[in-house]
């Protein structure tokens, strides 16, 4: 009897996950391309060795930019309801992404979205920007005080080269 019930919750146990990936639950940055690639019969096209590319942006940024997602959508020919969109961008998200921009072009051809939420010190931001006939959808971790120290540094190293002219 013991055994029947190991196996039965074995069975069980191994069912969970086939039924969690056949309900379509993906969710993040992937969860949104399969969305757009199922929705509008397109196909993305996604950057090879991103994952080294990641990396590398990390140690070239010093840990500013990390966990570079981009996966890009060529041809992209349907016509897209705004509404619909960000619904869909939104659900797929989750509730911790907060959109904080969501920019429509007058007959709809461009759009872009932009979505932002806490990772601790640092920062997620996932952009989708459709325009024309290309679609791009970006997310990246970014460490704020990190950029903001580089962007001042710049700033500082522009008005001393400014000032010798």
């Amino acid at each position: 009897m013991r055994r029947f019930v190991f196996v039965l919750v074995c069975f069980v146990a191994m069912l969970v996950p086939v039924a969690v990936l056949a309900s379509g639950g993906e969710g993040g940055f992937n969860g949104v391309v399969r969305s757009l690639e199922v929705k509008y019969h397109a196909h993305a096209t996604r950057i090879p060795f991103m994952g080294l590319i990641s990396f590398i942006s990390r140690k070239a940024t010093e840990g500013g930019v990390s966990n570079v997602h981009v996966a890009e959508f060529e041809d992209f020919q349907e016509a897209m309801d705004g509404e619909e969109l960000n619904r869909m961008v939104e659900q797929k998200l989750g509730p911790e992404w907060e959109r904080v921009i969501r920019e429509t072009s007058r007959y709809g051809g461009d759009q872009t979205l932009i979505f932002m939420h806490a990772e601790g010190s640092r920062m997620g931001l996932f952009v989708l920007d459709a325009s024309g006939r290309e679609l791009d959808v970006v997310q990246v971790s970014v460490d704020p005080a990190h950029l903001n120290d580089k962007v001042n540094e710049y700033q500082h190293h522009s008005h001393h080269h400014d000032d010798g002219d």
